[in-house]
């Protein structure tokens, strides 16, 4: 970053010297500048380094600009931002290698430990990102948002997918993951003692996220559950600190089976939820 930092101070300083409209040339001479281009870097030898940063720093990045290009070191892609979304410039599917997440093994089942958190299918097509309500609620197909559509809410939360991105074809969980079935949850729910105190083991103790008094919280099997909200058919926005939902794969264009949390409860419940709403994704090994 230190070297990124000088090259910057030194293209300003470059720019300063010569007048407003002039051209800036790296490693090439003043009348080999390509006539298009503003800076023209030349070398055979070396690249150009972009700032490299995780998924949770780039989207803590305030009013990022239409055209900003970062190296995502989660995805291990080239993104750059669009007028509504930060695009992958991958072209390939990724691989269980280029993409190491933090998980916990509970009983024979590996979860990942944070919310899903991606931008794009498992084929590199953008999801798109939907804030304004009316449009959430005409979908049939895929989308994410934040909740309350504020970016600092997906450092810790993640993002919230409708169940028609979870369905989709083209996969909604990286290589090597999925987004669990119905089955793998009452399997999750049986290691953890059952359904009335599986909960409670799933959730971060205390109440900094979770809203008083987080009945039995204890994260013994290390989930770490949080409470990041819903997002509701019709676009509004409602309990983040009070609930955590978690999609399953199982279900119809109507309506498919979930998991909640709560902040006064130990249980971990069963809920059918209707695929226009906006839910967390908590992923498991394949």
């Amino acid at each position: 970053m230190k070297k990124t930092f000088l090259a910057s101070l030194l293209i300003i300083a470059l720019a300063i010297t010569t007048t407003t409209n002039a051209q800036v040339g790296i490693g090439i001479s003043t009348a080999d500048i390509n006539p298009s281009a503003q800076l023209d870097v030349s070398s055979t030898t070396k690249g150009f380094l972009p700032p490299r940063m995780t998924t949770s720093q780039r989207d803590s990045i305030i009013t990022p600009a239409t055209g900003l290009v970062i190296f995502n070191t989660t995805t291990n892609s080239l993104e750059y931002k669009s007028t509504t979304e930060w695009v992958s410039l991958r072209t390939t599917t990724p691989n269980t290698a280029d993409i190491i997440l933090p998980n916990v093994l509970i009983c024979t089942q590996q979860w990942m430990e944070n919310n899903l958190d991606v931008t794009t299918y498992r084929n590199g097509d953008p999801i798109p990102y939907v804030t304004d309500a009316t449009e959430w609620a005409s979908l049939t197909t895929g989308a994410w948002c934040y909740y309350n559509n504020d970016p600092a809410n997906g450092t810790l939360y993640g993002k919230l997918y409708n169940w028609h991105a979870v369905n989709d074809p083209r996969g909604l969980a990286p290589m090597g993951w999925h987004v669990p079935t119905d089955a793998e949850w009452t399997t999750l729910t049986s290691n953890l003692g059952g359904t009335s105190i599986a909960g409670g083991r799933m959730k971060l103790a205390g109440t900094t996220f979770w809203t008083s008094p987080n009945t039995g919280a204890t994260n013994s099997s290390g989930f770490t559950g949080l409470a990041g909200g819903y997002r509701n058919y019709d676009g509004a926005f409602y309990d983040i600190g009070i609930d955590g939902h978690f999609w399953s794969s199982n279900g119809n264009i109507n309506e498919a089976k979930s998991r909640l949390l709560s902040y006064n409860r130990s249980w971990l419940r069963i809920v059918s939820a209707e695929s226009g709403i906006g839910y967390s994704v908590r992923c498991i090994k394949d």
